[in-house]
């Protein structure tokens, strides 16, 4: 292990040289082998001076206190834990220390004026607390008098809520007998108390786990399960927000140091336990609202099912599926239409088979995706009865959301013996609410290409019959969609029509008729867009629906309906009227293989070609296609699933492709929009709506098209496209953007390299591609105002400098234009570069003079720049470039007459002719 003094001794030295982490080594092995009370000391002061510089201030206070205990007057250990107090906000504490400093050193203005700093601090504290506890009685006198006036209470509700979003806000709330006071707030049992009382306690829960665990025990989770069980959207949104804090708190979103104290903040596993059974237990209750549920089943989708497939943990969804699945699966099969069902929204059904899917991905093993699987056959096959019809819908609504989550067992369950036939049997049922069941169902159960042919030889009659012989105009549109649903089995591929010609497009006409018709329902309507999602495959349908405006209008329209079930059939058509799905790669040689082994070969329609497309996209954009998708995004999370989010990334992108059009996305909100879709989502659809992005911020105003501090988001979109595995339009139309807003401020400049866009951007400039090579150049050049990236470029032991003067030399005029403009800039900010420009390369001086005999004033006026900052910079450096060339060149520009459009460039060849006549390397001419 060593000597103690000689490891302190190296300790110190490394300290010295800013290799903190060493200095912390040594000092610890030293304390392991050290007997010395004194030495030990000194050691734990010194590793307190390290902790202190790397700002772990709970370790530097706990080594200072060491250092204290041995050697009560110890100046240098007393100061180091005030500072670490300071910085942990015990003020009190550290007036102690440095008073006690002051006492043994009275004449060290260091303390004196840290003494004053303090004091003035505590008092200002102090006052602000005071003040602070008056205000928060106050706001609760104001929200419990029955006879105060309205404006006054909703001011003092909202500076109650504004205030617990800051800790030290939140702290004095509690302090103040807060919850209880809370508590009587939300008993008024008036709706804005309760958003009040709730929203205050999300904002004293936040990140706060202590202040959490205590909110949890004083309020009851049975109390909060109640409140947001009320048939009140607003309220249930609330309390869902207050349950995610809650739960973010005590699962690990609280990120601040206890020190000592966390051994006072209590276990949080079993709370969490209890607010998943509270959770399961809300979803089958009937005393709980349709917004209580749909936000239950939310927080569920939410928490349960892993982020991160990699982690090792699962329990949580294995818990849920033993305790809740039957209870999910209930939820599925409620029939509004019957008595005595579960209150629903528009939107629970499809949450909580969102939530069936999320649940079923986040398995690891056959075993459990078994179990899964058979407590579902169970549960189905178990409501199955041929004495009690609406159980039989039941069975069969239960099975339609399976098949609207985990299609697989949903797939596996509809080949079970007796489920097809009792759907068939439902089909020919007297009552209309049975028949309608057994078409969603049917229409369900058909997106699987092998099963959709099944049930073309076997449903499109019984189909066609309800179709004709109805006249319920819900059932009716619901069997015209399966209708449509079969006819489009055969996806865009021309030559594979399921029905006659023309069938499709009579088809497409109904949906379309519907969908116009405002006298219809919204949930029936809904079923109309459904269609067209399928029959949209067609081209036909396609080029007939985008000429049809108010058809369009109308889905729009729709889209931004409360019921936002309808949002993944809307993002289907218009990926399908946009061609923005993936298309594969059509090799002539295989085509002419397959066809002479007499294989199926794909055949694409005529108006899939792409001035047919062009012309789709501009009739959507007429028609307010932006703003549907702007209100789209904003749905919540557990409706606009990743697919959906996919989808609509794919069209904002199609909708980009032509420049003319991009000032009308940003116009309607369509940037803001994407940035969302680009930060999550499936890996595809981030990739999509971040290229999306790419063409709008390469040739838009950012500040515009990305206003506030949304242009922060944009930057790691962008920096996800430098990625090598992206293709090269990404790469160059990422570049442009991040050069773009490069130019704007150092915050940006900031951003960019905190996001490590450096490395990408200088691995391109290398590229072979010319395009490319002048972006990430150009990028560069607005960058190198950075002292991080001047700090690169002084590094030694790369080719960074000599590839920019290298490029400099390249005949691309705007590469040279970037090159020479970023060698300007850094030999202005940094003056050995000057100097190790002339060692970087033999021809450096030949570069040099290229650049200030060019023919383009911006690379001549760049050139001389260099030159200028080159003679500025070293007097031996100036006196070589003076019996060089370079004067001669300089004398002809600087002997110029004056000119408005060369002013600049003779401006600078004079001032470096002064330059050198102030150094004496030449004399004036008499």
């Amino acid at each position: 292990m060593g000597d103690p003094v000689e490891l302190k001794d190296e300790g110190n030295k490394h300290f010295q040289a800013g290799e903190i982490d060493k200095a912390i080594e040594c000092y610890t092995c030293a304390m392991k082998v050290c007997k010395d009370k004194q030495v030990m000391a000194v050691l734990h002061r010194n590793r307190s001076a390290c902790y202190l510089k790397q700002g772990n201030y709970v370790n530097a206070a706990s080594d200072a206190s060491r250092a204290i205990d041995v050697d009560a007057s110890d100046v240098k250990a007393l100061y180091r834990r005030c500072q670490a107090l300071e910085k942990l906000g015990k003020l009190d504490m550290a007036f102690k220390d440095v008073q006690r400093c002051a006492t043994i050193e009275p004449k060290n203005r260091t303390f004196i004026d840290t003494l004053r700093r303090l004091g003035a601090d505590i008092q200002q504290k102090l006052k602000t607390t005071f003040s602070t506890d008056s205000r928060v009685q106050n706001m609760f006198e104001i929200l419990l008098d029955e006879e105060m006036d309205k404006d006054k209470k909703e001011k003092a509700a909202n500076n109650l809520i504004v205030l617990a979003r800051e800790d030290a806000g939140s702290e004095r709330i509690f302090q103040n007998n807060g919850v209880p006071l809370l508590q009587k707030l939300i008993e008024t049992g008036k709706p804005e108390m309760i958003l009040a009382g709730i929203r205050t306690l999300s904002g004293m829960c936040t990140g706060h786990r202590a202040r959490a665990t205590a909110i949890v025990h004083l309020m009851g989770i049975d109390k909060l399960c109640s409140i947001m069980a009320v048939d009140n959207e607003e309220i249930a949104l609330a309390t869902c927000n207050l349950f995610q804090c809650i739960y973010d708190s005590l699962s690990g979103g609280d990120k601040r140091a206890y020190g000592k104290e966390e051994a006072l903040v209590l276990d949080s596993t079993r709370d969490l336990k209890t607010i998943l059974m509270a959770l399961l237990e809300m979803i089958g209750s009937k005393k709980v609202s349709g917004h209580g549920r749909d936000q239950a089943l939310n927080l569920l989708t939410k928490n349960v099912p892993r982020k991160d497939k990699r982690e090792a943990d699962h329990s949580k969804t294995l818990f849920t599926i033993d305790h809740g699945l039957k209870k999910i699966l209930k939820v599925c099969g409620q029939v509004p239409e019957l008595p005595d069902q579960l209150p629903l929204t528009e939107n629970t059904q499809l949450i909580a088979s969102v939530l069936l899917n999320k649940l079923y991905d986040d398995l690891r093993c056959d075993p459990e995706r078994d179990n899964f699987r058979d407590i579902c056959d169970e549960y189905i096959k178990g409501k199955f009865d041929p004495n009690d019809m609406d159980k039989n819908i039941h069975a069969i609504n239960a099975l339609s959301g399976v098949l609207q989550g985990p299609f697989d067992v949903g797939n596996i369950l509809v080949g079970r013996q007796g489920v097809m036939e009792m759907m068939v049997a439902l089909c020919g049922s007297e009552r209309e609410v049975d028949q309608m069941v057994a078409v969603e169902a049917l229409i369900h159960a058909s997106t699987k290409m092998s099963r959709a042919s099944f049930i073309i030889t076997n449903g499109v009659s019984l189909l066609k019959d309800i179709y004709k012989k109805t006249k319920n105009e819900k059932i009716k549109i619901r069997a015209l969609v399966g209708l449509c649903k079969l006819g489009s089995a055969g996806g865009d591929d021309y030559s594979m029509r399921q029905f006659a010609e023309g069938s499709t497009e009579k088809l497409a006409k109904q949906c379309r008729k519907w969908l116009c018709n405002p006298n219809i329902d919204v949930r029936t309507r809904k079923w109309a867009i459904e269609g067209l999602a399928y029959l949209t495959n067609d081209a036909d349908v396609k080029d007939d629906f985008v000429e049809d405006e108010p058809a369009l209008r109308a889905m729009f329209e729709l889209s931004k309906s409360p019921d936002k079930t309808i949002l993944y059939a809307v993002a289907c058509t218009l990926v399908n009227c946009t061609n923005s799905y993936d298309k594969k790669e059509i090799i002539p040689e295989l085509v002419q293989l397959a066809k002479f082994s007499k294989q199926h070969v794909p055949e694409q329609h005529p108006k899939d070609k792409k001035d047919f497309i062009e012309r789709r996209v501009k009739r959507l954009l007429k028609a307010g296609v932006i703003s549907a998708l702007t209100c789209m995004v904003k749905a919540d999370n557990s409706i606009l699933t990743d697919q959906t989010k996919e989808m609509l990334a794919r069209v904002f992108l199609a909708l980009a492709e032509d420049s003319r059009d991009r000032g009308t996305i940003v116009a309607q909100g369509g940037g803001k929009a994407l940035i969302p879709l680009a930060l999550e989502g499936t890996d595809t659809g981030k990739i999509r709506a971040s290229h999306a992005l790419a063409k709008i911020a390469a040739i838009s105003n950012p500040e515009i098209a990305f206003p506030g501090e949304r242009i922060y988001e944009v930057v790691r979109p962008l920096v996800s496209l430098l990625h090598p595995e992206r293709d090269g339009l990404q790469n160059y139309e990422a570049l442009m953007s991040l050069t773009n807003l490069a130019g704007l401020n150092d915050k940006l400049r900031v951003k960019i390299l905190k996001e490590k866009a450096l490395p990408e951007i200088e691995n391109y400039m290398f590229e072979e591609h010319d395009q490319i090579r002048q972006a990430a150049t150009e990028c560069m050049c607005n960058l190198v105002v950075c002292k991080e990236v001047q700090e690169r470029y002084l590094e030694d032991g790369n080719d960074k400098l000599k590839l920019l003067v290298l490029l400099c030399s390249e005949d691309d005029d705007k590469l040279q234009r970037a090159a020479a403009g970023a060698l300007a800039m850094l030999t202005a900010a940094e003056k050995k570069l000057c100097t190790k420009i002339t060692l970087v390369t033999a021809q450096w001086l030949e570069i040099l003079q290229r650049l200030c005999l060019h023919d383009n004033m911006q690379i001549q006026h760049r050139g001389l720049v260099i030159v200028y900052n080159m003679l500025k910079a070293d007097n031996e450096l100036a006196k070589k470039l003076i019996e060089s060339e370079i004067l001669e060149i300089l004398t002809v520009i600087g002997k110029q007459e004056n000119h408005p459009k060369r002013q600049e460039v003779i401006d600078v060849a004079r001032t470096c002719l002064s330059v050198a006549l102030d150094l004496g390397l030449i004399k004036p001419f008499s």
